[in-house]
């Protein structure tokens, strides 16, 4: 098994100069092209991020028209009511199972 591996340092000049030989045959755009396709990538971040930008503070508009960030304050009036509320229509359910029947 040792045989097939051979020395690491052969074996690692032996990748690099795989990896410069496979550079060479690579096909690389010119200066022009590479603008070119520059400018094109950069012109669709600019664009969607002012697109998003835009969706954002239009559904921020939105929400704040519709009065979905206001603030609903509780007073102590509302909360004692909604509890006096509760309390009688609870009231005649447990009035009623903890009556002693009649019958024994």
């Amino acid at each position: 098994m040792a045989d097939k591996k051979g020395n690491f340092f052969k074996r690692f000049i032996k990748k690099v100069s795989d990896v410069f030989a496979e550079l060479k045959r690579v096909t690389w755009p010119t200066g022009e092209k590479l603008a070119k396709t520059a400018a094109v990538v950069l012109l669709v971040i600019v664009f969607f991020a002012v697109y998003l930008t835009l969706i954002g503070n239009g559904g921020r508009w939105i929400l704040d028209k519709v009065g979905f960030y206001d603030v609903v304050e509780t007073t102590a009036a509302t909360t004692t009511a909604a509890e006096t509320t509760a309390e009688t229509t609870a009231a005649p359910e447990t009035s009623e199972e903890t009556e002693p029947s009649a019958e024994g």
